[in-house]
């Protein structure tokens, strides 16, 4: 059985796994239609089922994640705070001879 409750002023469905493995196109479409599920083991809440969201994903991302190769990000990434992140400082010539190998190895 399927509850329905309210989410800011919103209908949140819920349902048992049991139900959802009977009836997964059927909750797949209200995902489709933007609705979130959430997903209950004998009453607990375990999961939520949300609707998937391509708005600023590439056709290229978008095979990749239907592949299970990628993932897209929960949140939009920092780009400031991501090169903030220190990294390690590798001379030049090293940094050419390990490509060069890794070239002559086929890799």
């Amino acid at each position: 059985m399927a509850i329905i409750a309210m989410k800011r002023e919103r209908a949140m469905r819920s349902v048992n796994i049991a139900e959802l493995k009977d009836q997964l196109s059927k909750y797949l479409t209200f995902a489709k239609g933007g609705e979130e599920i959430v997903i209950r083991d004998r009453n607990l809440p375990v999961a939520k089922l949300v609707p998937f969201s391509s708005d600023e994903a590439s056709e290229e991302e978008l095979l990749l994640v239907g592949a299970g190769k990628m993932r897209m990000p929960k949140s939009p990434i920092k780009v400031d705070e991501l090169l903030k992140i220190r990294t390690g400082k590798v001379p030049g010539n090293e940094a050419i001879q390990a490509l060069l190998d890794d070239r002559a190895e086929g890799l």
